[in-house]
């Protein structure tokens, strides 16, 4: 078996992976970044909307699609709710590439159709290609590599509590400016939604599947609503789906391993967002790998203190909420807007304590 020696072996190249990547290799340090797919972001499996904040990094990507002004929110009832909410729609899979790209112009090494097998604290043993197995020594491992996790799994770690998705890709009839959020007990654990993106739209839903296993009928259902309404085409340009996880900030720093992004459970329990989490903490893993390995003890605990103290009080809350939830989904109250507004984003009640 051939054996490499590293300084940091990425596991994952989405935009968590690609950002600590692109960090690390900036300041100096051997980054190899592994990724199972053969093409980077390829299935897209997002919803592919990115709050402003991002902008500089969907510039450096190329990624824009079209500018999000609000959010039409749809309560059981009926009833909307509108309000402002500015952001981005990209091309999730350019984004990824552009963000890999990034990485691999400040220095990194990046395999394609490389999967993460084993990790003992030391080695981690990778299967290249078809079953070439290859023996890397990394001095800091960093896990990258989504809600179901290798990484994770091989530092001890449970598995995420998760939120399955399901999505379509439809033409969009006009310009929209808005993305649309749909609550109600068709899809208990999650939403639905539409997301305009140029000439397309994402028409998609999550639900969790203690509640609710058959997500195709519920999405057909909604797709018809808006092909009835005038907003979008019949036909189906493209499927995709995944999981999002739901359960909370997990644990960062096990020995010379931290996690990053989805793997850490930075994602949005409520929204699902999860891209801005990502390139954030990636961000930070890259520069806190190299000041622990150039000597800094304290910067690997210091890079999970900075993450739970940016994003530890609102998934803390979006917990909560779910848990609320949970008590309601396919019980009468699922149907009563009061309720369903103390678990969305868009309004006060939300945020009450």
């Amino acid at each position: 078996m051939t054996i490499r020696d590293v300084d940091v072996l990425v596991v994952g190249s989405g935009p968590g992976g690609a950002a600590a990547a692109r960090e690390a290799a900036r300041r100096g340090l051997g980054v190899l970044v592994v990724e199972r797919r053969e093409a980077i972001g390829v299935p897209v499996q997002c919803a592919e909307f990115v709050p402003m904040p991002l902008l500089r990094t969907v510039r450096e990507t190329a990624s824009r699609v079209q500018e999000v002004e609000g959010m039409l929110t749809v309560l059981p009832s009926g009833a909307g709710h509108h309000s402002v909410f500015p952001g981005i729609m990209i091309d999730r899979a350019r984004f990824d590439q552009g963000l890999a790209e990034l990485a691999v112009a400040a220095g990194a090494e990046l395999w394609t159709r490389c999967h993460f097998m084993t990790w003992d604290g030391e080695t981690a043993v990778l299967r290249r290609g078809g079953e070439e197995r290859i023996a890397v020594r990394p001095r800091l491992l960093i896990g990258a590599d989504g809600p179901h996790s290798m990484v994770a799994d091989a530092v001890g770690l449970d598995h995420q509590a998760v939120v399955y998705t399901r999505q379509y890709t439809v033409p969009l009839l006009h310009p929209y400016p808005d993305t649309d959020i749909f609550l109600s007990d068709e899809f208990p654990g999650g939403y639905g939604w539409l997301f305009p993106k140029g000439p397309v739209a994402n028409i998609g839903l999550g639900a969790d599947r203690r509640f609710a296993d058959n997500l195709k009928t519920p999405l057909d259902h909604l797709h018809r609503q808006m092909v009835a309404r005038g907003l979008v085409g019949p036909e189906i340009l493209g499927r995709t789906g995944g999981a999002i996880p739901v359960g909370g900030m997990r644990p960062m720093v096990h020995g010379p391993a931290i996690l990053v992004g989805d793997a850490a459970g930075l994602t949005h329990p409520i929204t699902g967002a999860g891209i801005p989490a990502a390139v954030m903490s990636g961000e930070r893993a890259g520069q806190a790998a190299a000041a622990w390995l150039g000597g800094d003890g304290d910067a690997l605990e210091s890079f999970a203190e900075d993450m739970r103290d940016q994003f530890g009080p609102a998934i803390g809350r979006a917990v909560a909420r779910r848990k609320a939830l949970e008590a309601v989904w396919r019980q009468p109250a699922a149907q009563d807007d009061r309720v369903m507004r103390s678990g969305w984003i868009a309004f006060e009640e939300y945020f009450a304590a």
